[in-house]
Order: structure tokens, then sequence, then C-alpha cells
């Protein structure tokens, strides 16, 4: 079995959703499992902390989870274009990782969530390939071969998966933006067993 780690982090649930179905399709591929992880919220008040274990949904991710995974999706939703802080303080923490060249040619791809149609879906999703980029990955998009990118009229971009919440985060995913979730993940756990089958040839 290969593991693709699905991490994410989302305010109001729809990133988690994005997730749920990006591992949906990362489990419809036979021998992929799903690690389905979050990071926790960051408070403006130094003394504020989060419980080690969260109250609800899947557990905060650990460097661990990173080394042991065979592929990566990434999401966010977009701060001005850009990841939430609370994934750039989970990244700011992963130098061991870098030194010891763990993320060195896994396949990973990123997906996130706007409150509106331009929002910077596209420059958010770059925003998190750039700590990728680093730790030595590969990075997948979504290719034009899924219909559903070109027939979309809400979120999806080659660059990843995507989703056009509404100024009050209460838009459902569409069945587009439903469909390029749940190929980015068959994507990526393909490439995943591919890239494995490839190196005991």
């Amino acid at each position: 079995m290969v593991k693709i780690l699905v991490l994410y982090f989302s305010r109001h649930g729809n990133t988690r959703k994005m997730a749920e179905l990006i591992a949906r399709g990362v489990e419809e591929v036979p021998g992929a499992e799903a690690i389905i992880r979050t990071v926790p919220n960051l408070s403006p008040q130094c003394e504020a902390t989060e419980p080690d274990i969260p109250n609800e949904g899947p557990p905060y991710a650990t460097n661990q989870d990173l080394e042991t995974c065979d592929g990566l999706a990434l999401g966010s939703p977009t701060r001005f274009g850009n990841m939430a802080c609370e994934m750039k303080y989970f990244w700011d923490k992963t130098t061991p990782i870098w030194l010891a060249g763990k993320l060195i040619g896994k396949p990973a791809t990123c997906f996130t969530s706007t409150g509106s149609m331009h929002g910077g879906q596209e420059t958010t999703i770059l925003s998190m390939m750039l700590p990728l980029l680093h730790h030595g990955a590969m990075i997948l998009g979504i290719p034009y071969s899924l219909p559903e990118l070109s027939a979309t009229t809400t979120g999806g971009t080659p660059y990843g998966s995507s989703h056009v919440a509404g100024a009050e985060a209460n838009y459902e995913i569409s069945q587009d933006e439903k469909q390029l979730c749940i190929g980015q993940g068959k994507r990526l756990a393909e490439t995943a067993l591919k890239l494995i089958k490839s190196s005991y040839d």
C-alpha cells in the first residue's frame, strides 16, 4: 500500500470537504491509502494554545507524517492570495525533514478554497508549491484530460483543484469541483504507485 498524506487547514469546513474528496480519489486507486491530517489554529494572543489532540476531525500533522508518506496533497484556504498562516507555520518547522531529504522525489499536489471567483486561487496554490519545491517534491497539477477543468464555471485550475465558497463560506462544492478533487487524488495516488514500482524495476 502507498500512503498518501492529505494535509489541510480549514476555517469554515470547505477546505476540509475538499480534502475528504481528494482522499476519496486516492482510495479509488487499488493499493493506495489516504491519511488525512490537519494543522492547529494560531492565535494573535501569545498565551493561547490548542490542545495536543483536536476536539474533532483528523489528528494534527507531524514531521513523521511527511517522512513516512509516499505522496502528499496540501490544502489551505486563501489569505490575500497566499496560504493561511497556520499552514505556513507548519512548514516553517519542517527543517529536519528538509535536511534529511525525506520529501525528495515524492509526488505532491495542492488545493484551495476562496471566498470569491478571483480571490487568489492560483497564487495560493503556487504559494503552497514553494516549500514543496524546496523539499524536492515532484509537483502535479490537473491535466485538461479531465473534462470538468474546461466545463467548470466555479472553481478548478490546472494548478490544482479549487472551490469558490462565497463571502459567507456557504456555497456548496459544485459537481465539477468535486470531480476535479477526486481526479486530483486519483492522479496523485497513481503517480505514487508508478514511482514506487519503477524504483523496484
